[in-house]
């Protein structure tokens, strides 16, 4: 297993950053070229390394308006610019992947990465995989959990004999690379009790997908998720939390600059799933106090972080700093503001140190 160290511990915390790949628009309105998005991608996480983050994440898409749909190859070019930030997926559109190849392309990551890769299998928040690889999606729910057994098998990295119905059985196979020390698997989830409870099963750490609503609505499955490991004779593991926000040097500013590219994406995102427009109600209603968007100045982004993780009693806190077609630049200073003011304020209020790894 790997050292949980790595991950964070509720005395030792880690804490992250998420994107999709978003794309920012140029001077004509238009999106940028996903190459350029991509590029942009790797500077981000390179600048997350130099103001001591420990972990970033790059989540899987295949659709118009997000670049990353090969996270593993954009993790490796980061990788080569980087030497202590872990580099993990968010996440790993497991239903749709071949565990085979993924438990091959990310031991080939942690290799050249020395120790550092990680993943976290999910179901995504998306169906547009699953037409493009050929697969059906009324089998949405026997996909996730015949191929998350099988990968949790795989990781044990001895010979692995399985059967199911969704791939071809597996007879006495052998997977290359080997790791050194280990792969670190999480499964995120977005309010599934059944999904909390197939993680725990496994004994596997949770990412808890906050997106809506407050973070204190999922006390319940935090809690659940821990009675489930003890039920099936596990350790603790560390439960992270995701969620969308960003950082500028005051309230208003940061408001301001998020607010039209959250409410663009998710009237967009609405239009395909039959919603109505996102209003500045909702957008102020979840950057609120106990909200699920974590949007300030860097005291109040701490403040709420903090008051989050005590709440859920998390070990890592990831926040999805990348929001529609925020411009580069502003997603820069985002990051250079948390790393070096909101993580370090965090810490002081909740009394703890910088994870040691």
């Amino acid at each position: 297993m790997v050292n949980d160290a790595r991950l964070g511990t509720p005395h030792a915390p880690t804490f992250g950053l998420d994107t999709f790949g978003d794309l920012e628009r140029t001077a004509d309105g238009d999106p940028v070229h996903h190459a350029v998005a991509l590029r942009q991608v790797v500077e981000e996480a390179v600048l997350a390394e130099e103001v001591g983050l420990d972990f970033f994440g790059a989540g899987e898409h295949h659709r118009a308006d997000f670049s990353i749909s090969a996270p593993d190859v954009l993790l490796a070019a980061i990788a080569g610019r980087t030497r202590r930030i872990q580099l993990g997926t968010s996440v790993t559109v497991l239903s749709s992947e071949e565990p085979v190849r993924v438990f091959e392309r990310f031991a080939t990551l942690d290799a050249v990465s020395r120790g550092r890769a990680e993943i976290t299998a999910g179901r995504g928040s998306f169906t547009e995989s699953f037409p493009l690889f050929g697969l059906p999606l009324e089998q949405y729910e026997v996909l996730f959990s015949e191929k998350l057994e099988l990968l949790v098998a795989l990781l044990e990295e001895k010979p692995v004999s399985w059967q199911g119905t969704v791939r071809p059985p597996l007879e006495g196979v052998e997977l290359f690379p080997k790791t050194e020390d280990g792969l670190a698997l999480w499964v995120g989830v977005g309010g599934t009790p059944e999904s909390v409870v197939r993680a725990a099963s496994y004994g596997l750490p949770l990412v808890v997908a906050v997106i809506g609503g407050s973070p204190e609505q999922f006390a319940p499955l935090v809690d659940l998720h821990h009675r489930a490991l003890e039920h099936y004779g596990h350790p603790s593991r560390p439960v992270s939390m995701h969620s969308p926000g960003h950082v500028a040097a005051t309230d208003e500013e940061a408001r301001e600059q998020m607010f039209p590219h959250q409410a663009e994406s998710f009237t967009r995102i609405g239009r395909e799933r039959g919603w109505g427009a996102y209003t500045r109600e909702q957008f102020d209603a979840n950057a609120g106090p106990t909200g699920s968007i974590f949007v300030g100045s860097p005291e109040t982004v701490a403040q709420k972080i903090a008051w989050a993780m005590r709440t859920l009693g998390l070990s890592r806190f990831q926040l999805k700093y990348a929001v529609g077609a925020l411009p580069h630049e502003q997603r820069l200073e985002s990051i250079r503001l948390y790393g070096t003011q909101v993580v370090p304020r965090v810490r002081e209020l909740l009394g703890v140190q910088p994870a040691d790894f």
